[in-house]
C-alpha cells in the first residue's frame, strides 16, 4: 500500500474515535427522552452554531457542488446563495419556534403542530416529509462518501462496500448518544468542512497559476464553449435570461439556471431548515442567543466568503486542469489532474484535486478525506437521529405506548434510527440511478414546511384544514414536477425552468389559503390565539421598531429579485461585456462580481433581520416553562 492510504488510514482512525468517544459520554448522560431527543435542552452557543452550520452545508456542498459550478459554470454558481437563504428560513422561524418548544415541551414539530392545530393529520404529514427529506438525503451522502474513498484507496475499497462501512461507525454514534452526540461531533465536522473546501480551493488556483492566470483561463472557456444564450454569451458566464418557457427545464437553450430557476432552487434549499430536522434542532437550544451568530456570522459570512470564492476556484480551475475534454483535444490545456473522461462525472472532481497532490503530501491527501468525509456524515448523523426521534414521537409513542417510559422511548429511538439508516443504504445501493433525483425531491419536501411554519410562528388565520390540504398538494406536486413525475406526465422536469420547489409551493400555499378561507372556526382560532398572544407578549416589536417592519420588508424583497431572482441578469453585463475581457471592470467576469456584492449585501441584509428586526436573539421577556416534555401534560390529562 502507498504512503497516501496509511495516512489516509490513520486520519480516519483519529476521526471514528472521537466520533465514538462522543457517542459513549451521549449514552451516559442520557437520563431522561429529552436527553436523548433534544439533548435536554441544553445546547451551548457555541455548539449550536458549529453544528447547526456543519448540518445546513453537507457532503453534498463539498463534492457535489464544485462539480457543478465546473459543468455549468457561474450561472449555477448563484446557488451559493443558499448560505444566505438556508439561514434565512430559519430566522424567520427557529426563535419562535425555540419559543413554543420551551414553553408547552415539544421534542418534535408534529407535536407542536398537532398540539397548534388541534388533530392529527398535520403530524402524519409531518413524519411523511421528515421521512421523505432524510431517507434519499442521507442516502446521498452515505453513497458520497462511498464513492469518495473508492477514488482515493484507488478501486481497493469498493463503493457499496465503503459506504456500509463508513456508515456502521456514523449509526453506532448517533444511536447510542442521540442528538447530544451528533452536535458535538458536528462542531469538529463544521471545522473540518471548511478547512477542506478552502484548501482544495488554494490547491486548485496555485497549479492554475494564480488569480491573473484563472481570470484569463475563464475567459479562453468562454471563447471555446460551444453552449451560448440567447444573447450568445457564454453560458458559463452568463444565465439564459429571466425564464423560457419549456416544457422541460434542463432543455433550456444557453442552460437551466434562469432567474426564476435560481430563485425557485433557493426556495428548495431553504427546505434544509423548515425541514422537521431543524425544528428539533431549535427545541435542543438552552436560548435563542446561538441563532443569530449561526445565521449571521458562521453561515452567510464565513461559509459564503468560502462558496463565492474558493468553491469558484475549484470548478473553473478544473476546466484548465485537465478535466475538460474539448479543450485538452484541442490542444489549449494539458490534463494535469489526470482525468480518464471514459468514466469522468463533475462529482469526482475532488478527488481528483485531492489525488493531484500525488506522493509529494500523502498526509495532506488523508487529512482532505476526512474532511470530506466529516462533511458527508455531519448532515447525516443529524437526519438519523432527528428521523429516529420522530419515529418514535409521532408513530410509536403517540399511537402504540402513550405510556411509554423514558427508557423505552430511547430504546425505540435507537431502532429507529438503525431503520432510518437501513432505509437510506438500501436507497444508495440498489437506486443508485435515481440517487440525485430523489435529493433533489428531499429539500423540495422539506420546503413544503414553510405554510406550516407561517401558521405557527406568524400567521393565526391559516386553518388546520387548509394547511394539511396544502401540505399534501404540495408534497404530490413536487413529485409530478420532478424527473419522476415526467414518466407519467406530459411535462418533464422543471417546467417553464421553475423548480419543483417552487411549483409545490405555489399549490401549497395557493391551496391552503383557499381551503382556510371556508373553514374559518372561531373556537379554533380562538385556541391558536393563545400561541401567537404568548409569542406577541414575549418577542413582540417596541412601537419604535415597528415602523422598521416596511423597510425590512423592501429589503429582502429587494434583495431576493436581484440577488437571486430575474433581476439576476443584470450582472451578465453590468461590470464588463462577457465576450470581451478587456472590458471586464474587476479583472473577473461580470456575473461573478455581481455575486459577491449581493453575497456581501445579503450579510447585511442578514444582519438587519436577525439583529435590528429582533427576529433571532433573546425575547425580552423570559419564557417560562409550563411542562419540561409535552408528553407528562398528555400522561396528566389521561
Amino acid at each position: 500500500m502507498t504512503a497516501k492510504i496509511y495516512w489516509l488510514a490513520g486520519f480516519v482512525f483519529i476521526y471514528w474515535a472521537y466520533c465514538i468517544y462522543w457517542g459513549i459520554r451521549g449514552a451516559m448522560m442520557t437520563k431522561t427522552a429529552a436527553d436523548y431527543f433534544i439533548s435536554g435542552r441544553r445546547l451551548p452557543l457555541w455548539v449550536f452554531v458549529l453544528a447547526a452550520t456543519a448540518t445546513s452545508f453537507s457532503g453534498w456542498t463539498f463534492m457535489g457542488h464544485p462539480g457543478l459550478v465546473f459543468r455549468d459554470g457561474f450561472q449555477y454558481a448563484y446557488a451559493s446563495f443558499y448560505t444566505i437563504t438556508i439561514p434565512f428560513t430559519g430566522v424567520l422561524f427557529l426563535k419562535r419556534q425555540w419559543m413554543l418548544g420551551k414553553r408547552f415541551g415539544y421534542v418534535t414539530p408534529g407535536e407542536m403542530l398537532s398540539d397548534y392545530f388541534q388533530g392529527n393529520s398535520i403530524r402524519l404529514l409531518t413524519v411523511i416529509v421528515a421521512l421523505f427529506f432524510s431517507i434519499p438525503y442521507l442516502g446521498v451522502q452515505l453513497r458520497a462518501s462511498g464513492f469518495l474513498f473508492n477514488v482515493l484507496t484507488d478501486g481497493m475499497l469498493g463503493i457499496n462496500v465503503g459506504m456500509w462501512l463508513l456508515s456502521l461507525v456514523v449509526f453506532i454514534y448517533v444511536a447510542s448518544g442521540g442528538l447530544r452526540a451528533v452536535a458535538y461531533v458536528d462542531t469538529v465536522q463544521c471545522i473540518l468542512l471548511a478547512l477542506g473546501i478552502t484548501a482544495i480551493g488554494i490547491i486548485g488556483i496555485t497549479f492554475v497559476g494564480g488569480w491573473t492566470a484563472l481570470n484569463e483561463g475563464i475567459a479562453l472557456l468562454a471563447a471555446n464553449d460551444p453552449i451560448v444564450t440567447a444573447d450568445g454569451y457564454s453560458h458559463y458566464i452568463a444565465i439564459p435570461g429571466v425564464i423560457q418557457f419549456v416544457s422541460n427545464g434542463p432543455s433550456a437553450v444557453g442552460g437551466a439556471w434562469t432567474g426564476i430557476m435560481i430563485l425557485s432552487y433557493m426556495f428548495a434549499l431553504m427546505g434544509i431548515q423548515s425541514a422537521p430536522a431543524f425544528s428539533m434542532w431549535s427545541f435542543a437550544n438552552r436560548s435563542p442567543k446561538p441563532f443569530a451568530p449561526q445565521q449571521v456570522w458562521a453561515s452567510s459570512l464565513g461559509i459564503g466568503f468560502i462558496l463565492f470564492f474558493f468553491t469558484a476556484f475549484q470548478g473553473m480551475s478544473g476546466h484548465l486542469l485537465g478535466a475538460d475534454q474539448s479543450l485538452v483535444d484541442k490542444g489549449l490545456v494539458p490534463n494535469v489532474l489526470g482525468v480518464d473522461y471514459s468514466t469522468f462525472k463533475p462529482d469526482a472532481l475532488v478527488p481528483y484535486f485531492m489525488n493531484l497532490l500525488g506522493e509529494s503530501a500523502p498526509w495532506l491527501v488523508g487529512l482532505l478525506a476526512v474532511c470530506a468525509l466529516a462533511a458527508m456524515q455531519s448532515t447525516g448523523a443529524a437526519y438519523m437521529s432527528t428521523a429516529g426521534s420522530i419515529l418514535t414521537r409521532d408513530l410509536y409513542k403517540h399511537y402504540l405506548n402513550p405510556g411509554a417510559s423514558h427508557g423505552t422511548q430511547v430504546m425505540v429511538g435507537r431502532v429507529g434510527v438503525g431503520i432510518i439508516v437501513l432505509a437510506a443504504l438500501a436507497v444508495a445501493t440498489f437506486t443508485t440511478d435515481a440517487l440525485v433525483l430523489l435529493g433533489g425531491l428531499a429539500v423540495a419536501y422539506g420546503f413544503q414546511m414553510w405554510p406550516s411554519l407561517i401558521a405557527v410562528c406568524w400567521w393565526p388565520w391559516l386553518t388546520r384544514q387548509g394547511v394539511s390540504t396544502g401540505l399534501f398538494v404540495g408534497i404530490v406536486v413536487v413529485t409530478l414536477t420532478e424527473s419522476i413525475g415526467s414518466a407519467i406526465m406530459p411535462w418533464g422536469r422543471w417546467p417553464w425552468t421553475i423548480h419543483s420547489a417552487g411549483w409545490g409551493m405555489l399549490f401549497n400555499l395557493g391551496t391552503a389559503i383557499l381551503v382556510s378561507y371556508f373553514t374559518q372556526n372561531r373556537k379554533a382560532l380562538e385556541h391558536r390565539m393563545t400561541f401567537h398572544n404568548f409569542l406577541r407578549d414575549h418577542a413582540g416589536l417596541s412601537t419604535h421598531k415597528r415602523r422598521l417592519v416596511p423597510v425590512a420588508w423592501i429589503v429582502t424583497l429587494v434583495w431576493f429579485f436581484f440577488a437571486i431572482g430575474p433581476g439576476a441578469v443584470i450582472g451578465n453585463t453590468i461590470f464588463g461585456d462577457p465576450l470581451e475581457p478587456l472590458t471586464w471592470t474587476f479583472g473577473m467576469p461580470s456575473i461573478w462580481a455581481w455575486q459577491i456584492i449581493w453575497w456581501a449585501l445579503g450579510v447585511g441584509m442578514m444582519w438587519f433581520l436577525a439583529y435590528k428586526m429582533e427576529l433571532s436573539i433573546l425575547p425580552h421577556k423570559e419564557v417560562e416553562a409550563l411542562v419540561e416534555d409535552i408528553g407528562d401534560r398528555e400522561i396528566a390529562k389521561a
